[in-house]
């Protein structure tokens, strides 16, 4: 599988800092893969952290949207709303290197800057969608993002490709569009109730599986119409656990408590729908990561733009105020995200 999109039906469970995480160090230890990320929030975290963090990401982000063409996905949106139904031949005009503006980001990563345009643009991007003429303008209009990956395939010539999407926790026309651009999707969650209605949200708008109440609106959803028009949708690939809280060394009960409730969820999915999960023969509750929280590396990390394997202990100064890094909690933190980088 080379393609995934981090999504949630909720925000604040860490997508962008995941999705920052596995393209910074996948491209790190694979030195001959070229990793692109494609950065399909209006927030354009992940490209601000991608850039040089805190300021100086959003700098050179500014700089970037400012180009004409905009230098972001946005930009390539735009193109394709004036040529709506013909592949766009050059690609590369919206494609940018962060080590250019991040000395400490592998030089095999590439990216597709969000851009706030995205969320003008959207009602434009259905609308046409809606067209009557092409009979199949939805679907043509739904894999513009599918589009790009394969440009980019070709651009990156024999070499292998990995694509990271990072999405919005809305499902607008532009997350459909980046989910329908990949393979498997990694869900990132906290253990709290209302991320598993977000999880069991995740379910329904994808694969039209929803409990009774919701299941009228279910069959005439995304999920309907992508199956009517033989438009493929991502497998469930991986669950990470965000921010676990720990009580000497170990998660602490209430966490416990919540997570075995979003397993046992997806577990009852698995049994009736085992089609919509990677891995069909294993319970996904099996393969559940959890990552211990950590706020002080995660705050380092993404104010400064600093990879993982970057980061040291010790102490680090964000704008002004010292944060101390300890090897121990570090070590850790690193070791869990490994596991899930290891996981793509």
């Amino acid at each position: 599988m080379s393609s995934y999109a981090f999504w949630n039906n909720k925000g604040g469970v860490g997508k962008s800092f995941l999705c920052f995480v596995a393209a910074s160090e996948y491209a790190y230890l694979h030195p001959d893969t070229d990793v692109y990320v494609i950065d399909l929030c209006p927030q354009g975290n992940v490209s601000e952290t991608l850039l040089g963090g805190y300021l100086k990401g959003s700098e050179a982000l500014n700089c970037l949207i400012q180009k004409n063409p905009r230098a972001t996905v946005a930009g390539y949106l735009e193109a394709r709303l004036n040529s709506p139904f013909q592949m766009i031949p050059d690609v590369s005009p919206f494609v940018c290197e962060p080590k250019k503006f991040n000395q400490d980001i592998p030089d095999n990563l590439r990216l597709l800057c969000g851009d706030n345009l995205l969320e003008i643009i959207s009602e434009a991007i259905r609308q046409t969608s809606q067209l009557p003429i092409p009979v199949d303008a939805w679907k043509q209009v739904l894999t513009w993002i599918r589009d790009l990956t394969f440009a980019l395939r070709r651009a990156s010539g024999d070499r292998d490709t990995l694509f990271l999407i990072d999405c919005n926790p809305s499902f607008a026309v532009y997350t459909q569009l980046a989910i329908i651009a990949t393979e498997g999707l990694v869900i990132p969650f906290t253990a709290d109730d209302s991320s598993r209605r977000a999880i069991e949200n995740v379910v329904a708008l994808l694969y039209g599986i929803a409990n009774p109440d919701l299941a009228p609106y279910a069959r005439i959803s995304f999920a309907k119409r992508a199956k009517e028009e033989d438009v493929s949708v991502p497998k469930l690939h991986t669950f990470v656990s965000n921010r676990v809280t720990l009580y000497e060394g170990k998660a602490s009960k209430a966490f416990e408590a919540v997570n075995k409730t979003i397993k046992q969820t997806m577990d009852n999915k698995h049994k009736k729908h085992r089609h919509i999960f990677t891995n069909p023969k294993e319970l996904p509750s099996n393969s559940f990561i959890e990552i211990p929280d950590y706020h002080s590396a995660c705050v380092v990390a993404t104010h400064k733009g600093t990879p993982l394997h970057k980061l040291k202990p010790g102490p680090k100064y964000i704008k002004g105020e010292r944060v101390q890094l300890n090897p121990g909690p570090l070590d850790r933190y690193k070791d869990a995200l490994k596991q899930f980088v290891d996981c793509l």
